[in-house]
């Protein structure tokens, strides 16, 4: 695992990366092709962005 980030600019600095990530793969994918388990692991990268947000919020 990663050090724990304390520094709320780097907080915020990582939550930006992870988003634009998930826009990146969001943008990535073509409709057509795109299948349940796309969809299932873009709900995961939801989840884990909102869970680590909280765990930022709360320190």
């Amino acid at each position: 695992m990663g050090k724990t980030i304390y520094d709320t600019n780097k907080q915020l600095s990582y939550l930006k990366e992870r988003l634009n990530m998930f826009l990146t793969v969001l943008d990535s994918l073509e409709p057509e092709s795109t299948d349940i388990e796309d969809i299932d692991r873009l709900i995961q990268i939801v989840e884990e962005i909102e869970e680590k947000y909280k765990q930022f919020r709360d320190r």
